[in-house]
Formats: C-alpha cells, structure tokens, sequence
C-alpha cells in the first residue's frame, strides 16, 4: 500500500472576498507610489545640497584667496595646507580651484565639502576650505522621516476609503451573483433590480447586471414557450387517445387486442403525464390535505402498483411532552395530501422496479417514507442536476421517458416535503421523502 503523504495547508485563505482584494492593490499602489515620490524626493534634495555646498566651497576659495592676496590675512575659515585636506586637493595647479568630498566625520563636523587652490606658483601652501554639510543632511533626514510620515498617514487615510469603495463593487457583484444562483435554481422571475440594472453611471459591474437580467428574460420566455407547447400538445392529444382507448373496446379478444390496448394504456399515460407536469410547472396545483395515517397510505400505493415490494413501518421515538404541552397528533398520523402522496410514492416504487433491480423496499418511520432498489443506482447527472424530463440517465438504468421522478418532485413540492435523491454505500438507488410538521 501506498503512504498517504498529508499536505500542508496554505497559510492563507482559501477564498479571500473581493473587497479585501480590492483595497489590498490599493493599498499597494499608494504604497509604491509614496515609496517612489520619496526617493525622488530624497535623490533630488540630495544633489541640491551637494552642488550647494560645492558652489559655497569654490564662491569661499575666490573671496578668500582675494583678500589673502590684499591683505596676507585668512578669511571665510580658509586654512593654509591643513593637514585634513583630502589627497586629491593637495597638489592642484595654478590658479585652479578644485572641490572634492569628505565623509569623515569628526566631532560636530560630518561630511564636508573641500574647495582648494594655490596661492602662488609650483611649491606655493595651499589655501584651503571647508564646508560643513551637516546641518543640510540633518534637513534631508527629517525630510525623509516628514515624507514616510505623511505617506503613513495618507496611506491610513485612504484604505478605508479604498476599503469603502470596493465593498460598493463587491456587494453589486454579491447581489449578480446571488441573481444568477436564483435563476440557476430556477426562479427565473429574479432579477438584479433597477439599482444595478439602470444605475446612473454605467460600468462593467452594471453590464454584467443588465446581461443578467437580459438573460433571465430569455430564459423565461423560451421555459414558458416549451411549457405551453407540452400542455397543448397534451391537451391535443389527450381527446383522440381516449377516442383508441374506446375503439380498443370494439375489437375481437384476442392478443393482438390485448397488444393494442396496453400500447393505448401507455400512451394515455403518457399524455396525464404531460399534463400533469405542465400543471405543476404553471403553478396551479394546490393540496387538499388531511389528517391520515401514513404508514397505510404508504401500503395503499403500493398495492396499486401491483409489483412486489416489501413494505415495513418502524415507530419513530416520541420525545416526552411536558404536562402543559399541547396534545401532539398520534404516531403514524400526519397532515398531508394523501392523494399526491400516493402519487409520489407509486412514481417512486415504480421508477425502482423498472430502472433498478429487485428486492425493492419501502421503509416508513415517523413522518420519512425511504424507497430503495438494488440495482445499479442512480446517474452521477442525475444526482448533481436532479431528473430531466425525456431523460432517464445511464443506460444501464433501463428506458423510459423520465417523467416519474420529476412529477415525484412536483409533487413533494407542492406538499412542503423533501425529496432527497441518494446511493446506498453497498449499491442501489434510494429515494427519502420527509413530510414536513
């Protein structure tokens, strides 16, 4: 056998909402654009102090080597040949002022600037100049801490907004989505509304709402068509089937009149099956209910059925009533229609024999009805998209025109109850109806 190797999960979510998304990129983007806007900031104030401090180091050099040329006297701080003057500036030509960076740091000096020139000919002293850029790096670095506090701040400032305006787009989104999965489940009266359908400025999220609801115009007009069409067609047929069924009567007895007349018998089936879903796809079908017991309503249907199938009925628990609780109704009685709930029940039994194998069971306890077949189960379509109408499934499930278990659901609907669609683990299809209280 092979190990089983556990992956580790992600350490993040796995659906993370479209807002969070949203104001996440916002949030970057003004971060990058702070981070940028500042290093522009700093590059270019930093060259300015730079060509700053070497215009005042050469302006300084000129005035001061013009008064030690007048006067023999040092002026501006300028120093002959200092012994901190950078190597580059101890030997330069005549009459040639040059400037060279310091980064030392020494005491309350940082780094400096140095402007040199020689006051006489070859082997002349060197008078030279220094200028402190201190002060003007301090005014660099306070600007960089203004602007990464004012980029904090606006950055605080902005995500909520940006958090704001992406909950706007996600719950028009939301409310797309939650449209479509109404009409996927079938209501195709749902649409996204005027807010999104007609809103005053038109984007994407809006075009998505309008095609929305385009969509479920279409829909609905094309359902609506191919239900009237099945009810005429019904309707249509359903005068001249009775007509063969009556002239069936007329025949000699015989098997080919006994052919004949199951072949009409089907085929009238066939058409009350039509109608009857049209009816339940319109909407007009309403319960008539009772109070019945159900385990022999269960038992009734299936004796119409006339196929062999084992009908067992378990008491469900009664939980204890406190003595001033209301009387509940009796075990076994429920408050439905028994006619739809002999017609789900038969669909459901005849559905096991003809598309499943035997032995067939109808299990009833409390207010469930459980049919099961062993045959080869239901359709993974089936069971994902529930039944069609015309279709049965897999092939190995028999033929049939796939109407039973769609008037089954029809008709639990109609009641308020569940119709659950299952396999069993060791094979077999099984249907579980649960009535409502």
């Amino acid at each position: 056998m092979r190990p089983v190797h556990h992956l580790r999960r992600p350490w993040w979510p796995a659906r993370v909402p479209l807002r969070w998304k949203i104001a996440a990129l916002a949030a970057a983007t003004a971060g990058l654009v702070a981070l940028a806007v500042g290093a522009l900031v700093h590059v270019w104030t930093a060259i300015d102090v730079r060509d700053r401090a070497e215009m005042e180091a050469t302006n300084t050099v000129y005035s001061s080597m013009d008064v030690y040329r007048r006067t023999g006297t040092l002026a501006g701080g300028a120093e002959l040949d200092p012994a901190e003057l950078p190597t580059a500036l101890r030997h330069p030509t005549d009459d040639e002022r040059r400037v060279a960076h310091d980064g030392r740091v020494e005491g309350n000096l940082g780094p400096s600037v140095w402007g040199a020139q020689r006051v006489g000919g070859p082997g002349s002293p060197v008078l030279a100049v220094r200028i402190n850029m201190s002060p003007q790096l301090h005014d660099l670095r306070r600007l960089d801490a203004s602007m990464a506090v004012a980029s904090l701040l606006s950055l605080a400032a902005a995500l909520p907004l940006a958090v704001y305006g992406a909950g706007l787009v996600a719950r028009r989104l939301r409310r797309v989505a939650e449209t479509a999965a109404r009409i996927s489940a079938g209501d195709l009266d749902a649409r996204t509304g005027p807010a999104l359908g007609r809103a005053r400025g038109r984007d994407e999220v809006t075009d998505i709402a309008a095609t929305v609801d385009l969509m479920a115009d279409s829909l609905g007009r094309r359902l609506r068509t191919e239900r009237q069409f099945t009810a005429d067609v019904a309707h249509e047929l359903r005068t001249p089937v009775g007509g063969l069924l009556a002239a069936t009567d007329l025949l000699p007895a015989g098997e080919t009149e006994d052919l004949l007349r199951a072949r009409v018998r089907d085929l009238r089936g066939l058409v009350e099956d039509l109608l009857e879903i049209s009816r339940l796809d319109a909407g007009a079908e309403a319960p008539v209910r009772a109070r019945v017991p159900l385990a022999a309503v269960v038992a009734e249907a299936v004796a119409r059925t006339g196929l062999d199938t084992d009908v067992s009925v378990t008491e469900a628990p009664q939980a204890p009533q406190a003595p001033q609780a209301p009387v509940v109704d009796s075990v076994g009685v429920v408050e439905t229609d028994p006619r739809r709930l002999e017609r789900i029940v038969g669909n459901l039994v005849i559905n096991a024999h003809r598309h499943g194998r035997t032995p067939v069971r109808v299990t009833v306890e409390g207010r469930t009805v459980v049919v099961r077949d062993h045959g080869p189960g239901f359709p993974a379509d089936l069971l994902l998209d529930g039944p069609r109408r015309f279709r049965t499934g897999a092939t190995e499930r028999g033929a049939g025109h796939g109407l039973g278990l769609t008037i089954a659901l029809g008709q639990a609907r109609v009641l308020g109850a569940e119709l659950r669609l299952d396999n069993a683990p060791d094979g077999g299809a099984v249907a579980t109806l649960r009535l409502p209280r």
